[in-house]
């Protein structure tokens, strides 16, 4: 009982605060005003604010951001020695800072190191959490790009990449941030930059602590639907997640955001309804997996479990299984990656939930942006089905689903499970799955958890997995980056083409996509489409070990 009323004071909070919201990030990307902060921005970087783009200068400018911040962040990883507060620890190694480098960029966040042992706060806090920002402001304007393509008639510009990204970060995010980390740091998490201390671990071995601004990174990483973290321990430890009520508040901000988008994209082309059906399939596959999750975890087979109550192992007893389950099954259903308990201790089913909701694409809700554009392509490629069954050209708010389109669409879906399924089967090719530490069917899944964790750029791990190798840096760092940037060009190549057309107007042969009947067809296709993309994989892997 007291699960479920976790769960639904957090739907309670979230239908509250969806509209507000929604309507103030509405206001945000679609205003033609800029302030003092933003004008001086456009000038540094020499942008003319007033000047829209196509598509493709978008794009190009998505991508040279991105460039230009890995080889930044690289370069500070590498010097970090030579930086000031860094509290004596060495440079990152070369592909170490590879890796963390475009993990960070990509908004993933995976992390194959320990944070408080290997990065300086100067680090930590110029190079990390500005990249929890402005990765997250990258999505937000993509997904925003991709509203402007459905609402605009015959165009040829998706708005500004620079204005996006920076009022993006400095409206939504930044004061999102500064308030609630106030208020984790009224709830206990630590905020301050003192030295390190050694302290004696109860396995009676000692272990450098360092404080550090936990609160504000603790709540951009959640707010930006970033994995990362302060501490190994990541949310599991009290100096980041002190009690239940600010694991609840955690959950809700990785939430937050998602959720409300669909509202800005019903306010972007006029029709609100159309944006309630879009939060409809993101609830139903949200709730679904939850239940899913914590059910396994709750009634979970086994010896130990059974005696137990429940499959406690790997979870805080702060938190218990509800608490502990629903967290991984929200982290992993947007692309947070942060963890309150470890994935790799969970039952074989309940360890399988987190996979499948990361093999569903991340869309309900989804990223900071990337589950909303997600969902869109889910709906573009539902419609088509529908259009197949009744003979008809298939139409999405007006805009025709013609050849190009679908293409589009269809690459959009199939990049992730190739980069998933390709990295694991190589994993296995060449022996480098051995840094899994189980064997069979299990040590399969730490494999497929981790490429589908990098190639979703989600960020959570297995955590039975040694990852810090020159190999698994180097696969796992290239899974981000074509998980990350393959599908972004694809999703802004479809907004330019829907923004060309002159909408049609609807017909008495239109399919309806604001009713019940497509918000069931559009979950529907999402479930089937993954079944069948993954489930050869799965049935190797969480299905087998649970059947033996």
């Amino acid at each position: 009982m007291t699960g479920w009323l976790f769960v639904l004071t957090l739907v309670a909070a979230l239908v509250a605060v969806h509209r507000p919201l929604g309507d103030y990030m509405y206001r945000v990307v679609s205003g033609r005003r800029h302030n003092v902060v933003e004008r001086g921005a456009y000038r540094l970087v020499g942008v003319d604010a007033n000047t829209e783009q196509a598509w493709g200068v978008y794009a190009r400018g998505v991508l040279a951001f991105s460039a230009v911040s890995i080889l930044f962040l690289y370069a500070f990883l590498r010097l970090q020695d030579r930086l000031w507060l860094s509290l004596g620890l060495p440079a990152v190694g070369d592909h170490l800072a590879w890796n963390t480098a475009v993990s960070f960029v990509t908004n993933t966040n995976w992390q194959a190191y320990a944070g408080e042992s290997t990065m300086g706060h100067l680090v930590q806090m110029a190079g990390l959490a500005v990249q929890n920002f402005v990765s997250a402001s990258v999505g937000i304007a993509v997904a925003v790009a991709l509203m402007r393509g459905f609402a605009a008639r015959k165009a040829r510009t998706l708005g500004n990449f620079w204005v996006d990204l920076t009022r993006i970060t400095l409206r939504i995010l930044l004061p999102l941030s500064v308030l609630f980390a106030i208020v984790l740091m009224a709830g206990g998490v630590v905020q301050n930059l003192s030295g390190g201390t050694d302290v004696t671990t109860l396995t009676g071995g000692t272990q450098h602590i360092t404080g550090g601004p936990v609160a504000s990174q603790e709540v951009i990483k959640e707010l930006g639907t970033n994995g990362g973290g302060f501490y190994n321990a990541n949310s599991a430890h009290p100096f980041e997640n002190p009690s239940a009520w600010t694991n609840w508040l955690q959950i809700f901000l990785m939430l937050l955001i998602p959720f409300s988008l669909p509202r800005v994209f019903g306010r972007m082309i006029g029709q609100n309804r159309q944006g309630y059906a879009i939060a409809a399939v993101m609830a139903i596959l949200a709730l679904g997996s939850i239940a899913l999750t914590v059910g396994f975890e709750t009634h979970g087979g086994g010896t130990v479990p059974q005696a137990a109550g429940a499959a406690m192992e790997g979870k805080e007893t702060r938190f218990g299984i509800p608490n502990s389950a629903t967290f991984a099954a929200a982290t992993t259903l947007t692309s947070t990656g942060a963890v309150n308990s470890f994935h790799d201790s969970y039952t074989a089913l309940g360890g399988m939930m987190p996979m499948v909701n990361m093999m569903l694409g991340e869309v309900a809700p989804g990223g900071a942006g990337s589950g909303l554009y997600g969902m869109l392509i889910l709906a573009i490629i539902t419609v088509f089905v529908a259009g197949l069954m009744v003979g008809r050209t298939p139409e999405y708010l007006g805009k025709k689903i013609r050849a190009r389109e679908i293409k589009l669409a269809s690459l959009y879906f199939l990049v992730t499970p190739i980069i998933v399924l390709t990295g694991t089967a190589a994993a296995f090719a060449t022996g480098t799955d051995a840094a899994a530490l189980n064997v069979g069917p299990h040590g399969l899944s730490e494999v497929l958890y981790a490429f589908t964790s990098a190639a979703n750029n989600n960020g959570s791990a297995f955590a039975g997995i040694t990852v810090n190798t020159l190999w698994w840096d180097i696969a796992l760092g290239l899974a981000m980056l074509l998980g990350r940037f393959l599908p972004l060009i694809l999703v802004l190549a479809i907004a330019g083409s829907l923004a060309k057309q002159q909408p049609v107007p609807a017909s008495g042969g239109t399919l309806p996509t604001h009713r019940p009947l497509f918000v069931g067809m559009v979950a529907g296709v999402t479930v089937v489409l993954v079944a069948l993309t993954f489930l050869p994989a799965l049935a190797l892997g969480p299905l087998a070990e649970a059947l033996s």
